[in-house]
Parts: C-alpha cells; structure tokens; sequence
C-alpha cells in the first residue's frame, strides 16, 4: 500500500491525499512533526519536506508535483479522454494553484490589517487567473473533477475554513471562484484528504493571537516565524 509522510496542516500534502481519494487509492499517513523531524525521514527526504510518498516497493519519492505525475502514471485518470496537450495543460494550471500555497499561508498569518490585504493581494492574483478561465462548470475543466481541482482544493479548503471562522473572504471578488470552490467542497474530498483534528490544528496555528485573522490587533514580529520555519507547510 502508498504510504504518504505527512504534517497535519501542509497543503502540500494535502493536495496528494486529495488525488488519491479522488482516484479512489489505499494509502496510509505516517504524520511528523516539523519541528523534531525523525531521524528516518531525513534518510529519505533529500529536502527534509513533506508530503514524502513510498512506494509499494519501498520507494521513497519526494515534491508534490512529481509525486501527483506519478498517482496518475499507475492509475486511471480523473478526466476521460485526455490527449498529451490536455495533460500539460492540466500540470501547469495545477502549478498555478500549488505555487500559491505559501503565499495564502503568509497571508494567514499576518499580525495586522494592512499586512494581511498586502498579501491576499498577492493571492488575488491566482485566483483572479482562476476567474478568468473558469467556464460554466462545476469543475475547473467542465463537468469532470480533474487534477486541476485537486492541486487547487488545497488553497479552497483553507479559504473556506477562514471564513466560517472569521468572515473573512478571500474569495469575495471572484464569484466563479466561488461556485468553484462549493463544487469541489461538495465533493467531501476535502474532509477525507486531512486528519480528524486538521480543522482545530489549522485554526490553532492561523487562528491564533499572534494573527490578526485569530484577533490581533497589531503587527506581531514573531506571526510568520512557523512560514518561515517551515512549521506550518
């Protein structure tokens, strides 16, 4: 069985165990702690980074792209009919969601207002790019759920989250995104691609006093030290 090495919180991660449930897949979780990596898990992580895949040979594989390239090489793909532009196309429109993933978690983590709208600015600008190529739906390419909604479902599943707690919208310009966002979240991947406590172990960590988004209410120094630690992804 795929084994998947995980930190509860990382969107990384999370975007793989969405691919494998979406593809229907076994696979266990092994979960770290970022802070006191195992000594066995920096034998086989060249980046001491998660998500870590292993193989059903023993294998250990690393980065999340090439990891996702490699679910679909041994299984059916979500999407029918793909011809080798749709599967480049599909890649760089998941890259476009996964290179943005560090950017939402700074931006969660700000420790006042005007740092916080500095940086979903910044992440305005992929899901303004979302805005614009999304059609009529429900999913990214049609009526399909593809790998683009997996890579994508990450950065959704958080916004989401943000904003039952907070009210806080980082989707309240993009009303495709929107649509977007409850179709994949209707889907119930999102809830069986994370651990039972991942909604009380993310809201702990950008909901935090030290947030502004967790009600601090002026810059604190010390708000993006897990960011910057790798702690949080």
């Amino acid at each position: 069985m795929l084994k998947i090495v995980s930190f509860k919180i990382c969107p990384f991660v999370q975007r793989i165990t969405a691919l494998l449930e979406a593809k229907g897949l076994a696979y266990q979780v092994e979960y770290i702690s970022l802070k006191n990596k195992p000594q066995w898990f920096l034998d086989i992580s060249p980046t001491g980074q998660v998500p870590v895949l292993i193989t059903e040979s023993g294998k250990a594989l690393f980065e999340s792209d090439a990891i996702a390239e490699y679910i679909d090489e041994i299984s059916t793909p979500l999407e029918s009919g793909l011809t080798p532009e749709d599967r480049a196309y599909n890649r760089a429109w998941s890259y476009q969601g996964s290179k943005h993933y560090l950017v939402q978690c700074s931006a969660m983590r700000s420790g006042d207002c005007k740092t916080l709208e500095e940086r979903a600015a910044n992440l305005d600008k992929a899901f303004a790019r979302a805005e614009a190529q999304l059609a009529e739906g429900p999913y990214f390419n049609g009526t399909e759920l593809g790998n683009v909604d997996m890579a994508w479902l990450p950065l959704l599943h958080r916004a989401a989250i943000i904003e039952k707690h907070t009210d806080y919208d980082f989707l309240k310009a993009f009303p495709k995104v929107k649509a977007w966002q409850k179709a994949v979240l209707d889907t119930g991947i999102a809830e069986r691609s994370v651990s039972d406590d991942f909604e009380a172990e993310f809201t702990g960590f950008y909901l935090s006093s030290q947030t502004y988004l967790g009600g601090a209410t002026s810059c604190s120094t010390s708000a993006d030290d897990g960011c910057k630690k790798g702690s949080c992804c």
